[in-house]
């Protein structure tokens, strides 16, 4: 095979190979030095027209709108009850959330903006963003005076249990002298009393949404439970399970799990051994022992 004979060329040929070599050298000088300027000169394309630049302002806008509705929605909150969750959305650290939980583990409230900063230690910037969000307890943000007709409160005198009033007979009136109480809070006492027809034990105040151990100790300093009401107890340890569902907090599976565990320790020694039971509600042990008795 011959191969020279493919790169041997007559003068026409060679003529138009040297045109097309020439064509494609100026086009290519065209898209790579001649089109740039021409598009960066048009003032179609320019970015400081006066024509374009409305709605660049307007792209920014929805850019804006849309990064803002992204960001989870605030709402007002007792910075008491921040979980591990909510601080973090709330672009807290987890130094600063563990302050703040550690603190509250002691049963301490924080009852200020500038308390919760001192807690937690947070930034200033932080701060101003998240302490228009807060809400505190009404006894907290409005404390009771004596200005325009308010009810007198206590004294902060301690009392004899003859000195104290009857929390089953008190009126809401007479509740509300007690500091953290106000008309909310002794509604709610005295709705959840008709409820359960009068109280056995102040233990049951916990049941009272919004009751702190602070407002619930200062309840029992000006009142005491002179006509408990009757409850029939339990036998733990002879209790069937149909029995024992009978009983707020435990269903019919932590019942399951009671008769399991009091088998297999050939019965109970005390009603706290409750607490090792599976699935049973340790923080609820106080009001469970008011219905329970150990035979």
């Amino acid at each position: 095979m011959n191969i020279k004979s493919h790169f041997v060329f007559s003068k026409k040929q060679r003529s138009g190979i040297f045109l097309l070599i020439a064509i494609i050298i100026i086009l290519f000088g065209c898209y790579h030095f001649v089109l740039p300027k021409v598009m960066n000169t048009n003032p179609d394309f320019s970015t400081s027209s006066t024509e374009v630049a409305p709605f660049i302002k307007q792209i920014d806008s929805l850019k804006a709108i849309a990064i803002e509705k992204r960001k989870p929605k605030i709402y007002p909150f007792n910075p008491n009850f921040i979980t591990d969750y909510k601080g973090y959305t709330l672009g807290m650290t987890t130094q600063e959330i563990d302050r703040l939980l550690a603190f509250r583990k002691q049963d301490q409230w924080v009852n200020s903006v500038n308390q919760f900063q001192q807690v937690t230690k947070v930034s200033d910037s932080l701060l101003a963003q998240i302490a228009p969000y807060f809400k505190f307890p009404e006894w907290v943000t409005h404390p009771k005076s004596q200005k325009n007709g308010s009810t007198k409160p206590f004294s902060k005198t301690p009392k004899t249990e003859r000195q104290k009033l009857d929390l089953n007979s008190a009126t809401a009136e007479q509740l509300q002298k007690v500091y953290g109480i106000g008309p909310s809070y002794s509604e709610r006492i005295v709705k959840y009393r008709q409820k359960i027809n009068g109280f056995h034990a102040f233990i049951e105040l916990q049941e009272v949404y919004g009751l702190t151990p602070e407002v619930i100790q200062n309840v029992k300093d000006n009142f005491t439970i002179k006509t408990p009401r009757a409850i029939t107890k339990i036998a733990l340890n002879t209790a069937t399970k149909e029995q024992l569902v009978t009983i707020k907090y435990i269903d019919y599976e932590v019942a399951h799990h009671i008769i399991e565990e009091r088998t297999l320790r050939d019965g109970f020694k005390s009603i706290e051994e409750l607490t090792k039971v599976n699935g049973f509600p340790v923080n609820k042990i106080q009001i469970i022992k008011l219905s329970l008795r150990l035979d």
